[in-house]
């Protein structure tokens, strides 16, 4: 009979076991203290700089909003003064029509053909700087259909010609930058 050696067991190493199966409670309360500490730390640490992104992020907010409603405030201010002075262009364009009938009206000797040349001048002008500023008359031609959008009927009469187009002009219509300030008065063909 052969004696089998005896077998000597060997330690399998276990996950959950400590590493250090000799360290006292004492010490392993301490080391989940200072485990928790760092924790802590960590966290304090990453509050303090969420806190500080938050700052800065609520500055830059107020810093745009500032800068939004300045510009908002520009604009308006420009807004205000593009009403104000809008007309500046369109009044220069007409004082030297005002000056001409000044001038004309001090002629005390005046003739009636100096009168009229110096009316129809001075209306030469006047057209001039109307057309300057596209301020542009509305005159249709008789026989021309009936729009009215640019043309405002005063009466239909009796005419040779077809139904509802203008037969005379009785007012120039005028219109601005193809808006209209004032339509032409017309009479219109009344239906057969």
């Amino acid at each position: 009979m052969t004696e089998t050696p005896e077998t000597i067991p060997t330690a399998t190493p276990n996950p959950e076991a400590p590493m250090f199966a000799n360290v006292s409670p004492e010490e392993a309360e301490a080391a989940a203290a200072a485990n928790q500490h760092d924790a802590l730390q960590a966290l304090n640490d990453e509050l303090a700089a969420l806190k500080a992104q938050n700052k800065d992020l609520a500055d830059q907010y107020l810093r745009a909003k500032a800068e939004a409603e300045n510009a908002r405030r520009r604009a308006d201010d420009e807004i205000a003064k593009a009403r104000k002075f809008a007309v500046e262009s369109f009044a220069e364009s007409l004082l030297p029509v005002s000056d001409s009938l000044e001038a004309g009206l001090a002629i005390q000797e005046a003739t009636a053909q100096q009168i009229r040349e110096g009316a129809e001048a001075t209306l030469k002008q006047l057209h001039s700087a109307l057309a300057r500023h596209k301020v542009l008359p509305i005159t249709p031609e008789a026989g021309s259909k009936f729009d009215p959008h640019f043309h405002q009927a005063i009466s239909m009469v009796p005419a040779e010609q077809e139904p509802n187009t203008v037969v005379t002009v009785l007012q120039k219509g005028y219109q601005i930058a193809e808006r209209v300030l004032r339509p032409a008065l017309v009479t219109v063909a009344a239906p057969r």
